[in-house]
């Protein structure tokens, strides 16, 4: 089937989420002859942040920063972590549930003084 670009009809759907996640909803069309659903998927995501922590301990001994992550979305998270820098450690993969905040535990345990 082809259609030109004579038989488009624009449709316009404005759409403002109030949190990240993932977004689901069906458009119904309805003609004399005709019926369509259409379903569609929105995925929001937030804006890059940035965030700067500052650890201070004596040499040898660790520091832990719980970190809360929040999932304010429609689903569960597997949220991938990838530290890089000598003497940070935390685990790779932490889970938070559907409208639950979880705690990452960064720990920093420098090996010298820097």
């Amino acid at each position: 089937l082809y259609l030109d670009r004579s038989d488009a009809v624009e449709l316009p759907i404005k759409f403002t989420p109030r949190y990240a996640g993932c977004y689901h909803c069906q458009i119904l069309l309805k003609s004399s002859c005709d019926v369509r659903v259409y379903e569609i998927e929105c995925v929001v995501n937030t804006d890059h942040a940035e965030a700067e922590l500052e650890f201070l301990t004596p040499a040898y001994q660790a520091v832990i920063q719980d970190i809360p992550i929040s999932n304010r979305s429609g689903q569960d998270w597997k949220v991938e972590a990838i530290l890089e820098g000598q003497g940070f450690y935390g685990p790779p993969l932490i889970n938070v549930g559907l409208g639950e905040t979880a705690l990452y535990p960064l720990m920093f345990k420098p090996i010298a003084e820097c």
